[in-house]
């Protein structure tokens, strides 16, 4: 039976994903390494020696049927500049999860989130017919709260004592979704944020 979703390539105008492999570790390295995201205690972003065991574990869920991974690629440079993933994959129900995404320091805020998300929200509603798509979120990452609101997306609810960080502390995950009858509405706004001169923060 053929993977669902199967690896796909989705292009905008500053950004593009493409299917993760270990051609980009060198340089999602170098991305890891700006800004240090991996030192923020609530995220779980690998650090520059991590990249390479960090996409080895992402295309081996891949293989595994239940995660996507992606590289993020920055149209102007042609870099790697982050990863996303569709994670959580249900297969009989049609929702996937978009996260375990990251970005180097020097892109965020230029409008390449916004983009991204577009391109994978538009993909999972457009071509594979998706019911919701889901976010989650550490509770105490109020940047990544902010940007998945700003995506228009509703709050489902917290799962407390959800997950144990790789420093020890428990995590409650605050739980996002995007349902199918939302998508016409959600594409508008994010469209409209990429218009004009430059691009949207996000």
């Amino acid at each position: 039976m053929a993977s669902w979703p199967p690896p796909f390539t989705a292009e905008g105008r500053i950004v593009r994903v493409e299917p993760l492999t270990m051609d980009h570790r060198a340089d999602l390295e170098a991305a890891a390494a700006d800004g240090e995201p991996h030192r923020l205690w609530y995220t779980t972003v690998p650090a520059p020696e991590d990249v390479g065991a960090e996409i080895e574990r992402r295309r081996a869920l891949m293989a595994a049927g239940s995660m996507l991974p992606f590289a993020v690629i920055e149209m102007l440079s042609g870099r790697a500049v982050g990863m996303t993933t569709y994670m959580n994959i249900d297969p009989a129900h049609r929702r996937v999860e978009i996260g375990s995404t990251w970005y180097r320091q020097s892109v965020q805020r230029t409008g390449l989130n916004t983009e991204c998300k577009l391109l994978l929200l538009r993909h999972a509603f457009e071509e594979l017919d998706c019911i919701a798509v889901e976010f989650r979120t550490h509770v105490m990452n109020r940047a990544s709260r902010r940007a998945i609101e700003r995506l228009g997306s509703k709050p489902d609810g917290v799962l407390r004592s959800h997950m144990i960080m790789p420093n020890g502390t428990i995590r409650d995950t605050a739980v996002y979704s995007i349902i199918a009858g939302e998508w016409p509405a959600v594409k508008a706004n994010l469209e409209s944020l990429l218009e004009g001169p430059g691009s949207a923060p996000a």
